[in-house]
Formats: structure tokens, C-alpha cells, sequence
């Protein structure tokens, strides 16, 4: 087996990606602190056709060198925006009709492997800070929580991480 260039991958370009229709998923980051996470998350959204990425509170937005770093380009491929009250972006998006999710550990939350996706509804995401979480309020004013479980000895996955496996199980329910 040999190994494929860059050049026969048959990537689109920015300008093709902007029309290509999108998955119908937006990603909240909210209070995430580090920029290699952020430029991560821009590039995962990039992969799988994301919709937006919406960055609140304390979440850096491009341009910014650090994050593009991880992102390598994505920043000018996923449409995003900065907002700094996440509560408003939910209440917005939820007058929208989307449907949003908190990624966490909370009680009753619905296991990522046991979840039922409804290709019905636009879906929103939100991952929170990687030391406090997705907020409490944020929690509140969502419509579900999503847990993945975990097996091993930590407690918690990385937020890049996390926002992956999230993305992945929406992207293949949504497609």
C-alpha cells in the first residue's frame, strides 16, 4: 500500500466548501481557554462539513496565530461567530428550533452510545471550559445532556477529543 499525497486527496477548496451543503450541526465552545483546542475543534468541524461554530466568553476567535496553528486553514472554511453571553446564544438558537445538547457529566444524562438522534431537528453542541465544564446555566437551558462514557481511569476526555467522538456519532446520525 502506498502512502497518498496531499495532492491526490481531492480536497475542495474554500470556495467550494462555502456552498457545499452542510451538516446540520453547531458547535458552542464555551470559556475554552486553550487555543490549540479551539484551532483543533475548527479543524474536526471542518472535516465532517459543520455548519458554524459559535465562541463565547472567554473563547479566543481567529485570526489568531495560535489557533491557527492546530487549525491549518479551517478558520476561513467554517463559518463562526463570537458571542459573550453563551444564555443568549441558547435562548436564540432554541427560538430557532434547534435543538441543543450540553456535553457532560450531569444526572440523567443520555450516554453517547445509547443516543437516539433525530435528523429532523438542527442540533447544537456545546463543550464547555476544560477545567469547570459546560456551566451550570448553560446546563439549564439546554435540552439534553450527552455523557461519554468512560471506561478508564480519568474522568474526563480532553475537549478536542471529546468534540470529535460527539461530532462523528452526529455527523453519521444527521447524514
Amino acid at each position: 500500500m502506498r502512502k497518498l499525497k496531499n495532492s491526490e486527496l481531492g480536497r475542495i477548496d474554500v470556495a467550494e466548501f462555502k456552498k457545499t451543503p452542510k451538516t446540520p450541526l453547531i458547535i458552542i465552545l464555551d470559556d475554552i481557554r486553550s487555543l490549540n483546542n479551539i484551532g483543533s475543534i475548527f479543524r474536526t468541524a471542518d472535516a465532517f462539513v459543520i455548519e458554524k461554530i459559535i465562541l463565547c466568553g472567554i473563547t479566543a476567535s481567529p485570526p489568531n496565530k495560535d489557533i491557527q496553528k492546530t487549525a491549518l486553514g479551517s478558520t476561513e472554511s467554517i463559518d463562526w461567530e463570537y458571542h459573550k453571553e453563551v444564555s443568549l446564544v441558547i435562548k436564540n438558537l432554541k427560538k430557532e428550533g434547534v435543538h441543543i445538547w450540553s456535553i457532560e457529566q450531569t444526572e440523567n444524562s443520555s450516554k453517547l452510545n445509547k443516543l437516539k438522534i433525530s435528523n429532523n431537528l438542527k442540533h447544537a453542541i456545546i463543550l464547555g471550559n476544560e477545567v469547570k465544564g459546560v456551566s451550570q446555566n448553560a446546563i439549564d437551558l439546554s435540552d439534553n445532556v450527552i455523557e461519554i462514557p468512560q471506561f478508564g481511569t480519568k474522568h474526563s476526555l480532553n475537549v478536542s477529543a471529546c468534540s470529535a467522538i460527539v461530532i462523528w456519532e452526529f455527523y453519521n446520525s444527521l447524514s
